[in-house]
């Protein structure tokens, strides 16, 4: 029985895979911030580079990635997939259980999949400089890694509470080059302003977001990078699933249910959209997008045009959302702790191509401990919400008495995170489900913007 399924390097996807080309709907159209119109490339222009426009609006199947891209993939791609033998067990299910390592790379999750295109695409549009944000520190450090491997400098806005509960992310991040600062910091007029009404700010991804835009807007020599939500970003994971799909055809299986996180959607979508574009085509198969319960911007947010900051300098973007106001609980999966979705998962969303579950921490958690008693690895708590559904599943599987075939993204290991796991052990963490009114009243903002309807 095979354990773990590897690719040779020269299996390894040379395109993306780029699902706006099969769509049974077409996303909204990002509008103006200052106008409410459409906004066209060159509104983009002053902090993306213009091949990611290009990416962020194209309807091709797939997109070529350029041999520079590959080679830099190299260094850790392709991922394994992994049966979880022993989780089987445990659960005593007759589900098979796979799942795609992405704790392998250098950073230690997924993000350095768009991390390398988009440091590549900025410095050979002649950039010195990128400005992000980042929530739990995999994005930022996996940003800090690209821009040392293309001569680009980098600085990251962190989110002030994983900024403390996380220090080893951000010392990654400076080994690799990178600047840090607390998100609200007094580096930026957005920051300052967020200071000046709650000097105890925990942050959010709202507000690191303005600070980085602002910083980059701010500089010829600088532009901006994300590592979630946008549309080329989901573009670049979708590596993964592609090596997926090929890892599962060498033991003859195919996914009946295909599992993961989900906070701006891009892990999820990179593991999901290439099997997606089977089930547009006809193929049965369920796709779970699992988010914690303290930010249920899927299974409670409503789908409504929204800021993707705080300050209202992101265009206007058609997603699922708790509002931009809206200000995130210390939850310990920091990287899950956004109030918007991408608007591709949005779509998919909204046209019942995908499932949404949320879990409280807690429980989360548990089968976080599970699988490492299990497997052996410790997960990140953010992937750990995948890998609660797929037990779920898999119980389920083991009461209706059928085979299933469950494949899930673990997007990343949890070495940096074992201050969450000693608060847990030690019972210092606490469960929180976002109360109605909560979110009520960050909506209550979006009141004077086009409200979508479908």
């Amino acid at each position: 029985m095979q354990q773990k399924i590897h690719l040779l390097e020269k299996e390894m996807p040379t395109s993306y895979y780029n699902i706006q080309a099969d769509l049974p709907h077409p996303l909204d159209p990002p509008l103006h911030p200052g106008t409410g119109q459409p906004i066209g490339p060159q509104d983009l222009a002053a902090i993306f580079p213009m091949e990611l426009i290009k990416q962020e609006v194209s309807h091709e199947r797939y997109i070529e990635i350029p041999e520079e891209v590959q080679d830099a993939y190299r260094m850790y791609r392709p991922t394994p997939v992994i049966r979880a033998l022993n989780l089987e067990k445990a659960l005593d299910t007759p589900a098979e259980i796979y799942f795609k390592y992405e704790g392998v790379s250098p950073a230690g999750s997924h993000k350095p999949n768009t991390a390398i295109p988009q440091a590549y695409y900025n410095k050979k549009e002649g950039k010195k400089r990128l400005a992000t944000e980042t929530g739990a520190g995999q994005w930022g450090s996996s940003l800090s890694l690209a821009c040392k491997m293309f001569g680009l400098e980098c600085k990251v806005y962190m989110v002030k509470v994983s900024y403390h509960q996380k220090p080893y992310r951000r010392s990654m991040m400076r080994v690799w080059g990178g600047e840090v600062v607390a998100s609200p910091s007094m580096d930026t007029q957005a920051g300052r302003d967020v200071l000046a009404k709650f000097p105890d700010s925990n942050g959010s991804l709202g507000i690191a977001i303005s600070e980085a835009v602002e910083d980059a807007a701010k500089r010829d020599d600088t532009n901006y990078a994300l590592g979630s939500v946008l549309n080329h970003v989901l573009l670049h994971q979708t590596i993964i699933g592609q090596e997926a799909k090929k890892q599962l055809e060498k033991v003859d299986r195919y996914p009946d249910i295909i599992i993961g996180c989900v906070g701006g959607g891009s892990n999820f979508g990179g593991i999901a959209f290439p099997f997606l574009q089977d089930k547009i085509g006809g193929k049965k198969l369920r796709a779970i997008a699992v988010e914690p319960a303290s930010c249920p911007t899927l299974t409670k947010g409503q789908f409504r045009y929204d800021f993707g900051d705080i300050a209202k300098m992101t265009p206007l973007l058609p997603m699922h959302t708790l509002g931009h106001a809206f200000m995130p609980p210390a939850i310990h999966a920091g990287g899950l702790r956004y109030h918007g979705m991408s608007p591709l998962v949005s779509r998919v969303y909204l046209d019942g191509l995908i499932e949404a579950q949320a879990y409280r921490q807690l429980e989360v958690f548990e089968a976080a401990l599970l699988f490492a008693r299990t497997e052996g690895l410790i997960p990140a708590p953010e992937s750990a919400h995948a890998i609660k559904a797929a037990i779920e599943e898999a119980k389920k599987a083991k009461i209706e008495g059928t085979k299933k075939t469950i494949l899930f993204n673990l997007s990343g290991h949890g070495h940096f995170d074992m201050t969450s796991y000693d608060a847990y052990l030690d019972g210092k963490l606490e469960d929180y489900e976002l109360p109605t009114e909560e979110i009520d009243r960050a909506l209550a903002e979006l009141e004077t913007y086009p409200v979508i309807r479908n």
